[in-house]
């Protein structure tokens, strides 16, 4: 059905490297626009042994026809090494080697387990560029999961090293700790273009935040509050010292604008760490202009509310103001 009625967007079918799955993954997909076909087997020792019983030159044989399989069906072939970054790195060149052989036309190095660290991933796409035939004719792809919070970092990595497809999800959504978040790395792009030779995603940004809202919602996963890009925190402030930069200065203390990512404006949190610039700025956009000795009386109020509540609220500040309340104790 995803396939009958998306337009102008690859649709991928997954598949194990058995004909049956490839066979099955190809009836779902066949009437996209661009379909493509994703086979996958796992070329760790780990895997080989305990899950398929497999040794590498049976598993190495299956790539060659479950490949060419899928390229007999699909003109686009997308091949995974599943647990790659555990996989003996000779032994994954001549997998590769194989796969752009047998047709594929995407090379995937998944960190399946999330057991990998940048420089390690780094390390790997570079050693399979520098050894692997026929790999500058492909796309190489990157697919990392986040056990060791490292997923961002790791798919920046790659496409430091030479990656151009990089599978992430919406909100960092995944089995287990989840997978790469896709609003991290492409702000990481967007935010930081010199340290990745200005590569482009050509995606809508500013539908980050309605996006991660809708997966939210329909998937019944909260995001938390401190999560980059899109978390409720991500663009608000509360510590005096950074309320004071930010009404100065912006780029103070945010590296992007909220708006590129679908917030609205920048929030200043008034709580028991804000200062007197940031109450005064609130203030004046609730329509109070208070006198200096004013704002010194009412600031004191306020701080001794903000010890009694997490965050103080603005009909808490009109309070304040309009009722020249000296203890916050009936509050």
């Amino acid at each position: 059905e995803i396939a009958r009625r998306t337009r102008d967007v690859a649709i991928a079918g997954l598949a194990r490297a058995n004909a049956s799955d490839i066979d099955a993954a190809w009836e779902a997909i066949r009437e996209a626009d661009r379909p493509v076909l994703h086979v996958f087997i796992a070329t760790s020792e780990i895997h080989l042994k305990h899950k398929l019983k497999l040794d590498k030159e049976e598993a190495l044989q299956q790539v060659k026809r479950m490949v060419a399989y899928a390229r007999n069906l699909s003109p686009t072939v997308e091949f995974s090494a599943e647990d790659a970054t555990r996989s003996e790195w000779d032994y994954l060149c001549r997998v590769c080697e194989a796969a752009i052989k047998a047709g594929a036309t995407t090379l995937n190095i998944p960190d399946t387990v999330g057991y990998t660290l940048p420089h390690e991933y780094e390390g790997l796409f570079r050693y399979l560029r520098e050894r692997v035939p026929g790999i500058d004719e492909v796309v190489m792809s990157a697919h990392c999961h986040n056990d060791l919070g490292m997923g961002t970092a790791n798919t920046l990595a790659a496409i430091n090293a030479g990656a151009r497809q990089v599978e992430v999800t919406v909100n960092g959504l995944g089995e287990r700790a989840g997978n790469t978040a896709m609003e991290e790395v492409v702000m990481a792009l967007c935010t930081r273009p010199e340290a990745f030779g200005n590569v482009s995603t050509r995606i809508n940004t500013r539908e980050f935040l309605p996006t991660s809202q809708l997966v939210s919602q329909l998937t019944g996963i909260p995001v938390q509050p401190n999560k980059a890009v899109v978390g409720a925190n991500a663009f608000a402030h509360e510590a005096g010292i950074h309320q004071d930069g930010m009404l100065k200065n912006r780029l103070t203390y945010e590296i992007m604008t909220p708006q590129s990512v679908g917030w609205g404006d920048t929030k200043l949190v008034l709580g028991k760490h804000s200062g007197r610039h940031g109450l005064d700025a609130r203030l004046r956009q609730l329509g109070h202009k208070l006198s200096a000795e004013e704002l010194k009386q009412a600031y004191r109020r306020f701080v001794a509310m903000a010890d009694q509540k997490k965050h103080v609220s603005d009909s808490d500040l009109l309070y304040i103001v309009e009722s020249g309340m000296e203890t916050p104790a009936a509050i």
